[in-house]
């Protein structure tokens, strides 16, 4: 059975209101939350946020805000006091870029998140879904917001296809040409795709029966054929040079004296070649430091 042809106004429209209807109770989305964080509070919610589970997010989010309540803030903290709060969110990297970027705001911006696409794709570790969530979020500027969940829902929903490709540029001339007029209807419109993406439309059990466009889905009409996955696969955790990493800025940041013998970081890994390789990929990132043959977060 073919699909029912829908416009984008009326995608935009339907979209938006199962949104309105249905959508997360989620500390960003509320309106003190901006009035006490701004645009700052949507760039650092962004950053925890990728590759990492909403849940996960929630607390750490609370106390990174509290600590650090404006960029200028956060700017005077030392790569080792924000790699500690990061604490198990994962990608530790994202903190000292979420640093760096804030001494590039207070630097340049004068502590004040700019607003411009550009200006915030030149801030340390944003690219561009990031750039456009916090222009369209917490300014609410009209650009297409692409992530993970969008470009599945574009690829079921248009495109017939049970998962979307690799990431690509074309990605937001295709969520362009969806948007509705006006800004703050875009706003709701690039969150209504998102949260379908986030809750129903997913990658692994997608609940179609609850889905307030299935009726007008490429993929449903086509009986959900299953037409491969061509993205780069991430690695196991398990047993993973990213788990040993893990490990090893665990013991610096539970160790009470801040600075730990080489050969006492993780020393029971069971690997230790892996250990070892852990360890050097940290010191090249940036994460630790080696000082006289001991290990310790950067300063």
């Amino acid at each position: 059975m073919p699909a029912r042809s829908l416009s984008p106004s009326r995608l935009a429209e339907e979209l938006s209101q199962w949104y309105r209807d249905n959508a997360r109770d989620l500390p960003w989305r509320h309106p003190q939350f901006h009035d006490r964080f701004g645009a700052w509070g949507t760039l650092v919610s962004e950053f925890m946020l990728q590759q990492t589970p909403v849940t996960r997010v929630i607390p750490h989010l609370a106390a990174w805000l509290e600590r650090w309540p404006t960029p200028t803030a956060m700017s005077r903290a030392t790569p080792a006091e924000v790699v500690q709060q990061w604490a198990n969110l994962g990608y530790p990297r994202r903190a000292l870029w979420l640093h760096r970027a804030a001494v590039e705001i207070t630097e340049r911006h004068g502590g004040e998140v700019p607003r411009d696409v550009d200006a915030l794709l030149a801030l340390a570790g944003i690219g561009d879904y990031t750039a456009r969530a916090v222009a369209t979020f917490a300014f609410g500027d009209r650009h297409p917001v692409v992530d993970t969940n969008t470009r599945r829902v574009i690829a079921r929903a248009l495109d017939g296809r049970s998962q979307p490709g690799p990431a690509a540029r074309r990605d937001l001339v295709a969520m362009a040409a969806l948007l509705p007029e006006g800004d703050a209807a875009s706003a709701v419109f690039n969150a209504a795709v998102m949260e379908l993406g986030a809750v129903v439309c997913t990658s692994r059990a997608p609940r179609c029966d609850r889905c307030p466009i299935a009726d007008s889905c490429a993929w449903v009409a086509a009986g959900r054929p299953d037409t491969g996955d061509d993205r780069p696969r991430q690695a196991r955790y398990e047993g993973s040079d990213r788990q040993a990493r893990g490990a090893v800025l665990r013991a610096l940041r539970d160790s009470p004296d801040a600075v730990v013998p080489a050969d006492a970081v993780i020393h029971d890994w069971a690997d230790a070649a892996q250990r070892d390789r852990a360890i050097d990929s940290l010191v090249a990132d940036g994460l630790i430091e080696a000082v006289d043959e001991s290990f310790r977060l950067p300063r």
